[in-house]
């Protein structure tokens, strides 16, 4: 059998050079991560050197990976096949099974060329591979490790804990945020309409009530600001900007500085900072200590957390520690140097690396964090009604004041006369 030699990092980042038989560069990777090392060069003798991520690449063919599926859809996929393969059923009549249960559409084409794989002598964690816009990264590769470890049952539901529990932190956030959407878009639409239709019907008659006298500088304020948008298309720009807005963020999400900038910005704004600073801790701690409890080598499950973060600035801290353990560092070293993260993080994570349990740490640290969003949301929705309110109100009493009080200035002229 051919040897291959190989260099590789263990679990706390220390280098370790051995030999390894195998029948391919592939089945040898293969078992290096089975003795929970991160290979980083494999070699056979006489052959060319190869990295471990060209080994493990994903096979090129990825056939009916058109559309995009539901999270809802892979959620109930997981829990199901774990419940059929819990009873002892082999993966492939498992798949055959789902199949045959599920409607016709993307899903279901998916699913018979998963199974079509594995009859072919593709492993699960392979054929899903396979698809990446139905599963990402972090589904493959908690896949792999259950089959790995033996234990696929269990790591398929505690995918599908998983994705059940971010989804439904997902919801949360954004059915508070609905009601203050709708709320300043109707009142936003109904001031727009008073300047287009209804205030310069004023001008005219204000101008004439002050017989030549200048008018309030509040009126002209507002008298100016209705001619702009009835008769200079100001209504058109202002309509414009939401999305011109929402355009700008989008291109600037294509590339990394951009994203850095816009998450950086988001993080220091009051209030909506500290929500999206919870969010992102409460998702990279649970993606990481997920992954972690499956068996997923250290350095891996960083490198997977770091592009499943959702936040840019999370992102870079993630890689700095990832830097920082491959050269024989704690976890919890580089992420107090960062500043990022609040010292009771720090400290729990220092803890779970001490007595062996960082995923458990990992996962408190994500339900401490969703309970703290769930009252920051609570928070922030008891604050925006007030807000809108007052503000809604400070605008009216503006308009109001801006067409009545030429007509008591007025009032008053007659009067002293």
């Amino acid at each position: 059998m051919p040897v291959f030699q190989y260099v590789a990092l263990d679990s706390q980042g220390v280098e370790v050079k051995d030999k390894i038989e195998a029948l391919s560069e592939k089945e040898a990777i293969s078992k290096i991560r089975n003795m929970g090392y991160f290979p980083t060069k494999v070699r056979s003798r006489g052959t060319e050197r190869i990295t471990a991520a060209k080994a493990v690449a994903r096979p090129k063919t990825r056939r009916g990976a058109g559309g995009k599926v539901k999270v809802k859809v892979i959620t109930q996929f997981a829990r199901q096949l774990s419940t059929l393969q819990d009873a002892g059923l082999p993966i492939l009549r498992s798949l055959r099974i789902l199949q045959e249960q599920q409607k016709s559409g993307t899903f279901k084409k998916v699913i018979g060329y998963v199974a079509d794989d594995i009859e072919g002598g593709s492993t699960l964690s392979e054929a899903l591979g396979r698809f990446p816009r139905a599963f990402d990264r972090l589904f493959v590769n908690m896949v792999a490790a259950g089959e790995a470890g033996g234990v696929l049952d269990l790591i398929l539901e505690r995918i599908a804990d998983f994705m059940e529990k971010y989804e439904k932190l997902k919801a949360r956030v954004k059915s508070a945020m609905i009601y203050p959407a709708l709320v300043l878009s109707a009142a936003f639409s109904i001031l727009l309409l008073l300047m287009k239709f209804v205030v310069p019907k004023f001008t005219t008659v204000l101008t004439e009530m002050a017989e030549g006298s200048e008018l309030p500088k509040v009126t002209q304020a507002v008298l100016g600001i209705s001619g702009w948008i009835a008769y200079r298309y100001g209504w058109v720009i202002l309509l414009a900007v939401p999305f011109g807005a929402v355009l700008l963020l989008r291109a600037m999400k294509q590339f990394r500085l951009g994203r850095l900038i816009v998450d950086s910005t988001k993080l220091k704004l009051p209030v909506i900072g500290q929500l999206s600073g919870k969010i992102a801790v409460t998702r990279w701690s649970r993606t990481l200590g997920t992954l972690i409890g499956a068996g997923v080598p250290i350095l891996d499950a960083i490198t997977i957390t770091r592009e499943t973060a959702g936040n840019e600035v999370y992102a870079n801290m993630l890689g700095n520690v990832h830097d920082s353990i491959r050269q024989g560092d704690t976890f919890a070293g580089p992420l107090r140097q960062s500043k990022t993260v609040d010292l009771i993080i720090t400290n729990m994570v220092s803890v779970g690396e001490e007595t062996g349990d960082l995923d458990k740490m990992l996962l408190k640290v994500a339900d401490n964090y969703d309970e703290q969003v769930d009252v920051l949301v609570a928070s922030l929705m008891s604050l925006l009604e007030p807000l809108i309110i007052l503000v809604l109100g400070v605008i009216v009493l503006f308009i109001v004041l801006a067409i009545f009080l030429p007509m008591v200035k007025l009032i008053t002229t007659l009067s002293s006369t």
